[in-house]
């Protein structure tokens, strides 16, 4: 986090007093653990699996990117701090302890989203989660679920897939058309990204963020003294560093729409000279994207082929 963090900038933002205070990212995933990095964060919990009240992770990887969006970083003096640092989090488990899930409970949690999006004044829906089969009907009703809450006015963050470096391997329901699609920025010789465009030609991702080797909140923090750390990689960890960007963008600017945090993105991205099917517009820049005046850096990104491409901020 803390090299993802200066990729991005974001400490930009937090200077300015931008941390995403006042703005709630509802994140489906694993469910979350009550880590320390991540107390006073969570303001609501609801389970499609089991039904418990009680907040839980079992797997690990929804704690893992909610520390990515918004942990204080306490347990390691701020190093590991996430993106948006001051952001509320209602999490959603969809997932069981292997990471898999239905589609019905993942049309389910949408649908509560949706139905208390206004009891927990919820702007940014946060999905690190994809499935494999492009095109499959069930796959379609993922899809109009997704966009069904783009049109409610929610900002949709969904992970490409890491299904990469083939063409036309972005997973459902990054593939729809509407919603912000988010890859990974391969920054080793292992290209797993999903890239586009998708089986209707749509081009995708949209836009990129750090997702490999991601330190951030383990979820067995508390079990046999194990480190309050965890290393992961994929999109799933690139996805909830837009949202944090996103979280940021609305504590700054909370009157605009899904389609102008959108927008703005695609104007702020930093181009990597890549193919589109593998950079969508860019690298996130969060100061460019909050419109904070800043100055010039002269650094360097080295990026998968080995080449160095410099920043054009």
């Amino acid at each position: 986090m803390n090299r993802a963090v200066n990729t991005l900038r974001a400490q930009e933002a937090w200077r300015a007093g931008i941390t995403g205070k006042g703005i709630t990212v509802a994140v489906l995933d694993t469910g979350m653990v009550m880590h320390p990095d991540l107390q006073g964060r969570l303001i609501g919990f609801y389970d499609t699996l089991s039904g418990r009240r009680t907040p839980y992770d079992d797997c690990g990887h929804g704690t893992h990117v909610c520390g990515i969006m918004g942990g204080s970083g306490r347990m390691s003096e701020g190093w590991y701090r996430g993106i948006a640092p001051g952001v509320s989090i209602v999490e959603v488990k969809v997932l069981d302890r292997m990471g898999k899930g239905r589609r019905q409970d993942m049309l389910t949690a949408i649908q509560w989203v949706l139905d208390n999006r206004e009891r927990y004044q919820i702007r940014i829906l946060n999905i690190s989660v994809g499935t494999v089969r492009e095109g499959d009907y069930r796959d379609k009703k993922l899809v109009e679920a997704v966009e069904k809450a783009w049109d409610a006015g929610l900002v949709v963050v969904v992970a490409a897939g890491n299904m990469g470096p083939q063409p036309q391997t972005i997973t459902a329901p990054g593939n729809s058309r509407k919603v912000i699609t988010v890859g990974s920025l391969e920054e080793s010789r292992n290209l797993y990204s999903s890239r586009g465009p998708t089986a209707n030609c749509v081009c995708k991702p949209d836009i990129v963020a750090p997702g490999t080797n991601i330190i951030s909140c383990n979820y067995h923090f508390q079990r046999n003294g194990e480190s309050a750390y965890c290393k992961k990689s994929g999109t799933s960890m690139a996805t909830p560093m837009v949202s944090g960007a996103t979280a940021l963008l609305l504590q700054k600017e909370p009157w605009l729409t899904n389609v102008e945090v959108k927008m703005k993105l695609r104007e702020a991205a930093l181009n990597l000279g890549l193919p589109h099917a593998r950079q969508g517009w860019g690298l996130l820049n969060i100061p460019k994207f909050l419109s904070l005046y800043i100055q010039p850096v002269n650094y360097g990104i080295k990026i998968a082929d080995g080449s160095i491409h410099p920043p054009k901020v």
